[in-house]
């Protein structure tokens, strides 16, 4: 199977010397890169933006991160964490290479600020979005100061603008205000901030990131029935676990520890522990195990909003020790959630519980920090520490655990909605331009599927070509901001050889839904779908050539033969371009500039002169000589033609008497992808239809006026081999 693909790849590509010379430059500068991304701050450029009281530790051995500690807390631990983003997120942009920013949050989750470092987003450039680009970015991020990591954050596209005042919440939501024609960067840059500080709040802050958990379920007050304890131990509002003597050994087996308890070996059987753990900070659980009036007390003494537990006791092993303090961790306990441990802490008080089993040895309200991220409305686990000794003098100590794993019932909580990940909102948010565009994907794919019935009537394949060029131009390119470039392409090789997914192109839904058109129109119709009907750029050197043609302005004729080796430029741009890219990452982002594309439709003109003269110059070719870019120097047509090369039909066309001897269609072919010999040259095929209108026409196909002139029957010709 892989070598008749592979024959077939290589049938199909029959690359020309100069292409070939193209192409081995690429592969040998892919091959060279050896493409990385990591920070490269030092913890003296960190003590530089930390000043006294504030001291920077030493990077972590474990987490990319500096903890910053207090001469005011001197036993308090790190008040905070700096990082950079790209050693935790490292998520491509736009261009393909990650942003990087120095973001600080404090022991609470909070962000401290987030600093630019370091980013090659095209849009972003001191020069851009009217001279503003770069500050732009910077206030935007200056917008995550003060904010929870805890809180979903959304980003607003509306018109308004608050990146200079107070930062905005609403309902626990913190907004963010995006910026115009940046929607997408702005998306991956949220991404790789709440990623990276994500990581950091579950590594050492001891809760869940807000984008993998999402807003913790809450209590429902106006919940209460009630119910007996053997009721709440069946419908799993009481957790509990019985632990027997001979599962303890069996746990302890092959350690050091096996075999030094005697009652366990004489009554196996015999309970060694029952754990009981209850969640009472909702009223039914809570009303039933302390009563009414306890239950009242305990929740009015709670002024810190703890997450209260019931954890209680039975058999040989307490959960509490002959020298446990009060009010302090219990040695024994541990809770986790999600793979992270809380901090379970005693609350210095031992109920009078109103309903529990009898001979409990242990009975204590233990708490969770509001603040550590902890949801009760999802399964936690409660950790038993068993540890033995063996010997008397200087005993081997050998501990195991168990675990009683506990989940309320769900109709106990509200639970609020699961946070929609970010490329998803940019696809709801675009859901408008989204079904228009498919709509008109449908249309052309329509036409292109049955192209007689438009192209006939020169007339008709006049107003709708030029139609939805103007469709294309003012929609896709203009407002959509769905103008594809050889930046896609150069940035998914570089995110690839990085070892990084593509997940963040998601953020681009327009992009993203004509690329995956354009990879279908590959395999049936070629590369002249995307180039010569969607792409924004292809249809304004269109609606140039005809005010030019209004205008009579004389256009050039190059010889054909002079013009077939020219095209072979936009293959050597496009080598140059992937290679620089992986290896001379900021001087790439200068050559990609031979694309006018954000120029002309993601700035709207709005850039120095430099770059307007050059898109002026580079149309300024297209009204003397036809789509001069797109034949010559483009590398994303470039691109385009090699995935054309899948084609897997000659759907224009061809009679035996085309170009022997008529030479109609190539005549009229405005792009030269007609052979003198009546081939279709589809690597240069605009997808125009006139050539098929033509086929069709009795007016103007010269062999069907000469054949029905003399009474004879015309077949179509099947044999005729199209160049590629």
């Amino acid at each position: 199977m892989w070598q008749t693909i592979l024959a077939h790849v290589q049938r199909t590509l029959r690359p020309h010397p100069h292409f070939r010379l193209a192409i081995g430059m690429s592969v040998l500068l892919l091959l060279a890169g050896n493409l990385t991304w990591a920070g490269d701050l030092t913890k003296a450029d960190i003590e530089r933006r930390f000043s006294h009281p504030y001291q920077v530790q030493d990077k972590l051995a474990d987490l990319p991160a500096w903890p910053i500690t207090s001469a005011l807390e001197q036993h308090a631990g790190p008040v905070a964490y700096v990082f950079e983003s790209i050693d935790l997120a490292p998520l491509p942009g736009f261009e393909g290479s990650p942003m990087n920013f120095l973001v600080s949050i404090d022991r609470k989750g909070n962000f401290i600020g987030v600093e630019l470092l370091k980013q090659r987003e095209p849009v972003f450039t001191f020069r851009d979005l009217g001279g503003k680009g770069d500050s732009l970015l910077r206030e935007f991020i200056a917008q995550y100061a003060g904010r929870n990591i805890r809180q979903p954050f959304l980003i607003s596209t509306g018109p308004t603008s608050n990146r200079t005042g107070q930062p905005r919440n609403h309902d626990g939501v913190a907004m963010l205000d995006g910026i115009s024609k940046a929607t997408t960067s702005v998306r991956i840059i949220n991404q790789s901030v709440l990623d990276a500080a994500g990581k950091v709040a579950r590594a050492k802050l001891g809760f869940a990131a807000r984008n993998e958990t999402g807003r913790a379920a809450q209590v429902r007050p106006d919940v209460y029935d009630a119910v007996s304890f053997d009721d709440m131990l069946k419908n799993g509002m009481v957790g509990h676990l019985r632990i027997s003597n001979a599962q303890v050994e069996h746990i302890f087996a092959g350690t050091e520890g096996a075999d030094v308890d005697e009652r366990a070996r004489t009554h196996p059987d015999e309970a060694f522990a029952d754990l009981y753990i209850a969640y009472l900070n909702a009223p039914t659980i809570g009303r039933a195990i302390l009563g009414n009036a306890q239950y009242q007390a305990v929740m009015k003494r709670n002024f810190n909003q703890h997450h209260l537990w019931w954890i209680a006791s039975a058999g040989r092993y307490p959960i509490i020790t002959d020298d446990f303090t009060p009010g302090a961790p219990v040695p024994r306990l541990a809770m986790s959630q999600g793979g992270t441990f809380l901090e379970l802490r005693d609350q210095d008080y031992e109920p009078a519980v109103a309903s529990a089993p009898p001979r409990l040895n242990a009975s204590r309200l233990f708490g969770v920090n509001a603040t550590s991220g902890m949801d009760p409305g999802r399964p936690l686990t409660l950790h038993l520490k068993i540890t033995r000794a063996k010997g008397s003098v200087m005993p081997t100590l050998v501990s195991r655990e168990v675990m009683l794993r506990y989940a309320p019932p769900a109709s106990l909580f509200a639970y609020p909605p699961e946070p929609t990940p970010e490329w998803l909102l940019a696809w709801k948010a675009r859901w408008i331009d989204l079904a228009v565009l498919s709509c008109a994907l449908a249309l052309l794919a329509m036409v292109l599927a049955r192209p007689r019935r438009v192209a006939l009537d020169a007339s008709r394949l006049r107003r709708f070509r030029l139609g939805f060029l103007g469709f294309t131009l003012v929609y896709i390119g203009w407002y959509a901001q769905g103008q594809l470039s050889v930046i896609q392409l150069t940035g998914a090789i570089k995110t690839l050889h990085a070892g990084l997914s593509l997940a963040s192109y998601r953020c681009d839904p327009i992009s993203l839904l004509l690329i995956a058109f354009t990879l279908i129109t590959f395999a049936v119709w070629g590369r002249g779908t995307f180039c010569g009907w969607l792409c924004p750029f292809g249809a304004l050197q269109e609606f140039v050539d005809l005010l030019a043609r209004r205008l009579r302005i004389p256009r050039w004729r190059i010889p054909l033969h002079i013009a077939r080796r020219m095209e072979w430029a936009r293959y050597l741009v496009l080598g140059i371009l992937v290679g620089a890219a992986l290896l001379l990452p900021s001087q790439a982002e200068t050559l990609n500039e031979i694309e006018p594309f954000k120029t002309a439709f993601t700035l709207g003109l709005e850039r120095t002169w430099p770059y307007l003269a050059y898109t002026l110059a580079v149309l300024a070719a297209g009204a003397f000589y036809y789509k001069f870019f797109c034949r010559f120097v483009c590398p994303l047509g470039a691109a385009m033609s090699l995935g054309g090369r899948l084609r897997r039909f000659d759907w224009i066309p061809r009679r035996k008497e085309c170009g022997q001897p008529c030479q109609r269609c190539t005549s009229a072919c405005k792009y030269d992808a007609i052979e003198s010999n009546g081939a279709v040259r589809y690597d240069n095929c605009f997808q125009c239809l006139d050539c098929v209108g033509i086929y069709h026409d009795r007016q103007r196909c010269v062999p069907i006026m000469l054949f029905e002139k003399k009474g004879k029957r015309l077949e179509r010709k099947v044999e005729h081999a199209a160049l590629r």
